[in-house]
């Protein structure tokens, strides 16, 4: 069955379902399935069972190796067999599941997000939550109309040195911040070239596919190498740099910005990738403030880092995200000697606080509500439309469009394919 046709004739007993389930069982068990089985999804298996009384009761991927090895995965953990489908729909229908967990490629986030809301499911997506901006404005519908609570996987917004000094910011500790940079460094081998063939037997390539165009297979795409083709990814600006715009926005207290810059290119040996792997990024906002990225797959001296200038002093932020070792330092006025470090928060755990969010019926729990991922995601869908644009662009951030720039605005969604289609009415 068609998702439309779901909805059509049982959308509404689902959701009341739904609704009865995960609001009135506040202690008991949380019901979840998940959705997409590389290795993102291994690790939030991982997360979900380390949340007491969460159950992984459903897996689902259209590659059937990865399937069988996630259902074996949570089966050794739990002691229970998942039910294992390769289309999501399936999962869907089953009015027992609670919420759902989107790990998939990122042009499946945003429907899949809609179709759980729809069937009355809670939801935790992976960032970057949309693929155009869109699908970032239907989440937000969907997950309003149903009444889904829908946590963002962007998880510095859980960890609490992150926490911490964000609250240092919007307390003013270096007093009025005009202006963010951030470097994400993250050296990438080029992908070389795959040519089109049959696709594997083990691969339903059409549920693969979903939304995108029609297209030959070829291995570049499945399973990681997909990030750097515009079909499919969004480059290392939302595969990475969703992260960081995140944290320099939040760090600031900004929504949208009105003016877009980008620019950079694919260097090193040629490749069959279409994404830029250096690409900077400016957004200046109604007020003057400005918030940079620069975004480096090639060598570079730089490690990953934020800088946020006020009109008091500034901070710097490093991070190596491999031995999840985060520092800040504060220097005020024209000292060069950093103030005394002024701590950190607890950490919060991510997955834990949606299970606490849907189990109490509160929303407003959530570290990393949908909206506000899909706000950042935003940016860097921007960035990568002026970036393939080749110009300069002006955006009105009430209204979610470019000014007088009908190229600009078409590339703010995409053409759907039946039956994968992001529905104008949710």
């Amino acid at each position: 069955m068609e998702r439309r046709d779901f909805v059509k004739r049982g959308a509404g007993a689902a959701y009341l379902i739904g609704t009865s389930r995960a609001w009135a069982r506040a202690n008991d068990r949380l019901r979840v399935a998940l959705i997409g089985c590389g290795g993102r999804g291994g690790s939030l298996i991982k997360e979900m069972f380390a949340v007491e009384n969460v159950e992984v009761v459903g897996v689902c991927d259209v590659d059937q190796n990865r399937l069988e090895q996630r259902a074996s995965q949570v089966e050794k953990i739990s002691g229970r067999r998942p039910r294992a489908e390769q289309d999501m729909r399936k999962l869907l229908d089953d009015q027992s599941i609670d919420a759902v967990t989107v790990a998939t490629s990122n042009h499946w986030h945003a429907l899949a997000t809609i179709w759980g809301c729809q069937a009355g499911k809670h939801v935790y997506v992976e960032k970057p939550v949309c693929h155009n901006v869109f699908e970032g404005q239907k989440m937000i519908e969907a997950a309003r109309k149903y009444h889904r609570v829908v946590q963002g996987g962007t998880q510095r917004r859980s960890w609490g040195r992150f926490l911490r000094a964000a609250k240092l910011l919007h307390d003013g500790v270096i007093g009025d911040v005009y202006m963010s940079r951030t470097f994400l460094t993250r050296y990438r081998e080029p992908i070389g070239f795959k040519p089109n063939q049959p696709p594997p037997t083990w691969l339903n390539w059409d549920l693969w596919l979903g939304p995108a165009r029609q297209q030959p297979y070829h291995a570049n795409l499945v399973h990681y190498n997909w990030h750097f083709f515009w079909d499919f990814g969004n480059g290392e600006m939302g595969n990475n740099g969703s992260h960081y715009i995140d944290v320099s926005r939040w760090f600031m207290g900004k929504r949208l910005p009105s003016r877009i810059q980008s620019a950079g290119g694919r260097f090193g040996p040629k490749d069959q990738g279409q994404t830029p792997n250096v690409e900077n990024s400016t957004f200046i906002f109604d007020d003057g403030r400005i918030l940079e990225c620069q975004i480096r797959n090639v060598y570079t001296p730089e490690p990953s880092q934020w800088h946020f200038y006020g009109t008091k002093g500034y901070m710097h932020f490093q991070e190596d995200i491999f031995k999840r070792k985060f520092d800040y330092e504060i220097f005020l006025g024209t000292s060069e000697k950093p103030e005394p470090d002024m701590g950190t928060e607890p950490d919060i755990d991510h997955y834990g606080i949606f299970a606490r969010a849907v189990r109490e019926n509160k929303p407003e729990l959530l570290t990393c509500d949908v909206e506000e991922a899909r706000v950042s995601a935003t940016y860097c869908l921007l960035a990568d439309i002026a970036y393939r644009l080749g110009r300069d662009l002006k955006f009105d951030p009430h209204t979610e469009r470019f000014i007088g720039d009908a190229e600009a605005n078409a590339m703010l969604t995409r053409n759907y394919r039946k039956p994968f289609i992001v529905p104008e009415h949710v």
